[in-house]
């Protein structure tokens, strides 16, 4: 696997699936935008109606479950830091610790584009803490504050 080119703004796919060990339907980062060493970074996240939590959620009147969008904001967070700080991420993962201070504002529907931004509020290895806000057309839909640490595959 090709290592990622250092000191890059944007990250594409496939450049998430080297950092990320998910993949479809739970891989719920398509671009990281804004990286900024030290500072944060920009999940972008299409939803589409085709994706299959919308043929249970609702088939009437579908809405992306607000913990997708909190999974959203950890993956975000996850690529984030693996590229920023250069982690050796193979047979390891990201696992959730916490989530603090969950807020819904909006329901995010098919054809929104989730705009999630993340920033690490705290780091002592193997732990870190985050916080993510996320908006679809300039406008809050959620935020959480969470933390994560990284972890051997099992």
């Amino acid at each position: 696997m090709a290592k990622i080119e250092p000191g890059k703004s944007v990250l594409e796919v496939e450049e998430l699936m080297q950092l990320l060990p998910h993949r479809y339907p739970i891989m719920l980062v398509d671009r990281l935008v804004d990286i900024r060493p030290g500072e944060g970074a920009v999940g972008i996240k299409n939803v589409s109606y085709g994706e299959p939590i919308f043929q249970g959620h609702f088939p009437q009147k579908p809405v992306m479950p607000g913990v997708m969008i909190v999974e959203a904001m950890a993956q975000s967070a996850a690529a984030y830091v693996a590229y920023t700080e250069e982690l050796d991420v193979e047979g390891k993962v990201v696992l959730f610790m916490g989530i603090d201070k969950a807020r819904f504002r909006r329901p995010v529907v098919p054809g929104d584009q989730l705009r999630i931004a993340v920033r690490t509020v705290q780091r002592r290895a193997p732990v870190w803490k985050f916080e993510g806000i996320a908006t679809v057309d300039g406008k809050r839909v959620a935020e959480a504050n969470y933390s994560a640490m990284l972890a051997q595959a099992v």
